[in-house]
């Protein structure tokens, strides 16, 4: 294993061939202006409380200390120790060291800044204002020692310059030496404009914007140079004597631009620059600029079809990666707004159009290798190898799932306001819809539907025509096939007509010899909806209404009969019987009964 030396970063080590390896040392690159934009949003100067961002500055510098374990002191005694390049070099190299000058400069210029706001009430804390912002240009300059050596990269190296410029244009400013204070901000401004020239589309807005923020200040400045004047020539002169200041300005840009073309990949898409961090992105791109060399070398269509599959799936890796990055990212998390995240957004809609369009191209083939086997638009289908059989339909549920594919092209976050992107893909459904109608048609006329594959037939002209005169993507020109699909589609509509005709002749010669039999059995008036030929209705004698009915049965007048009785219940008589048929009884018993004589009437 390489090991570095930590006295000048570099450590030979002796390989098998015993020739010395030499590993590089550590290039840092460290955003300033990002670093310390979000810190000021995010604890105290969106809303001007600089005593808050004060604090925080405080306690990141001593929680940075603690981790990288560079104490100035212990608990009884105070020891100062600043950061050097011992701790920027060597095997323990650590970036987190330069940020300790860049937060305190932070923090002695947030307490200047309380003190300003302060000092409208009590001018001697002017005094104290002007001590901090001393303070400020000091640790400004340890951290440009620091950032001027080989361990750091050009851009650190601009910004550096530019934030020292503004620290010392600051106290220049409060200081009202308004000559050096115009030339140390038109420094600054200087270098962000370079720097913004340098950088990807996605990261120049903050820059830009910190370049607008020098303007009144310069104008001030100005102001006060000319003695109440105008100001005109005095901007270039500082414009010029800042750009003499910086003698290795452009080299510094120009390296600058080499380190981002090389470190992240841009890429030009609608107008609009692209910038791709992930290098499982990066990757995935440069595999995607091979296929369409892979594809065009590549004869079958099965083996297109394999290759395409094979990227989609590393396109879905691509996808997961970015939203990855996102998630993992802190400094990705904390800008919830600004051209940042619409950035990393245009991205992921990037890799979504690439995924849907190489889809499509999927579909495409699979519809090529459908057509193959379905020369003949006429037949119901045709027989491929393995007795396998393609139909119309099937070429129809093609066409279908390719139009649910350019749907959620139209659907891309991100590309809802883009006028010309919506256009055209709305022009290639359109394409899509005519294919589709077409063979929905094939479909019909192998179902004997003339009417309505005649319908469809119309519809998918009119798609074709409409595609025709609409602009088209330049990935997917079907002129070609449109043109011949809308002279296929002419000489088809009459052809379905002609069948339609002769359909319905054979059915009326075919109910012709039934309709001879009926002649003479069913009136006119019982056939009034069909037309057909009866000589007998010129006769004497016609067949149009039968005036005499045949009869038919109907119900009579009801009489009433006395039907009640059968409905009744009538009580049960046998206990009558049973009293009456009991043994025992004598003949005496009956007779005294019938002529009184048993007692019971005298009661």
């Amino acid at each position: 294993m390489v090991e570095e030396n930590p006295n000048n970063g570099e450590n030979p080590e002796k390989t098998d061939g015993g020739a010395a390896v030499v590993e590089p040392p550590k290039i840092f690159t460290v955003e300033i202006l990002h670093m310390i934009k979000d810190a000021q949003q995010q604890h105290g100067l969106r809303h001007g409380d600089y005593q808050r961002y004060r604090g925080y500055c405080t306690r990141r510098i001593r929680r940075l200390r603690k981790a990288l374990k560079y104490p100035q002191g212990d608990k009884r005694h105070f020891k100062r120790r600043d950061v050097t390049l011992t701790q920027l070099t060597g095997k323990k190299a650590d970036e987190r060291f330069i940020h300790i000058p860049l937060i305190s400069s932070e923090r002695a210029w947030a307490y200047a800044m309380q003190l300003k706001q302060e000092a409208n009430t009590e001018p001697r804390k002017r005094f104290h204002l002007i001590n901090k912002l001393r303070r400020a240009c000091f640790y400004a300059l340890q951290l440009q020692e620091l950032c001027n050596s080989e361990v750091f990269d050009a851009r650190t190296k601009l910004e550096c310059e530019a934030y020292v410029a503004w620290m010392h244009g600051t106290l220049h400013f409060e200081l009202q030496l308004w000559k050096s204070a115009g030339e140390h901000l038109k420094r600054a401004q200087v270098v962000y404009e370079n720097l913004a020239k340098a950088l990807p589309d996605d990261e120049q807005e903050l820059y830009r914007a910190k370049v607008n923020e020098f303007a009144p200040n310069l104008r001030y400045c100005a102001y006060n140079i000319s003695g109440g004047a105008s100001g005109g020539k005095i901007d270039e002169i500082l414009e010029l004597r800042a750009q003499g200041v910086l003698e290795n300005l452009d080299v510094l840009v120009s390296q600058t631009k080499t380190e981002s073309s090389e470190g992240l990949q841009t890429i030009d898409w609608r107008g609009r620059k692209v910038t791709v961090r992930p290098e499982k992105v990066r990757l995935f791109l440069l595999s995607a600029q091979e296929l369409d060399k892979s594809l065009a070398k590549t004869t079958k269509l099965d083996g297109k079809i394999e290759l395409i599959e094979r990227i989609l799936m590393d396109c879905k890796d691509a996808i997961q990666a970015v939203r990855d990055e996102i998630k993992q990212d802190p400094k990705l998390r904390s800008l919830t707004t600004g051209q940042t995240v619409s950035g990393v957004q245009y991205l992921l809609a990037y890799l979504s159009y690439i995924r849907h369009s190489r889809t499509l191209q999927r579909n495409l083939c699979l519809v090529d290798q459908a057509k193959l086997n379905f020369d003949d638009p006429n037949q119901k289908s045709q027989i491929v190898g393995d007795g396998k059989r393609v139909r119309s339909q099937d070429l129809a549920r093609l066409y279908e799932i390719i139009l649910q594919n350019v749907t959620e092209m139209q659907q891309i976050a991100g590309m809802e306001e883009d006028v010309q992107y919506q256009s055209e893909v709305a022009n290639l459904a359109i394409t899509f819809k005519a294919f589709r109608c077409y063979y929905i048609a094939l479909t019909l006329i192998d179902m004997k539907k003339w009417k309505e594959a005649v319908a469809l037939y119309e519809r998918a002209s009119n798609y074709a025509t409409e595609a025709l005169k609409g602009k088209s993507s330049s990935e997917f020109q079907m002129q070609a096939e449109l043109k011949q699909v809308v002279s296929t589609i002419d000489g088809c509509k009459f052809s379905a007509h002609a069948y339609s005709v002769l359909e319905d002749d054979t059915k009326e010669d075919a109910g012709g010899s039934s309709s001879k039999s009926q002649k003479t059995t069913k009136p006119l008036y019982e056939r009034l909806s069909e037309y057909k030929e009866d000589q007998p209705l010129h006769t004497k004698t016609p067949n149009v209404f039968k005036l005499t009915p045949d009869m038919e049965p109907i119900p009579c007048k009801p009489l009433f009969f006395d039907l009640a009785m059968n409905y009744m219940e009538l009580p049960s008589l046998e206990s009558k019987l049973e009293s009456s048929g009991k043994k025992g009884a004598s003949i005496t018993g009956f007779v005294k009964g019938f002529l009184g004589w048993g007692g019971g009437g005298n009661k």
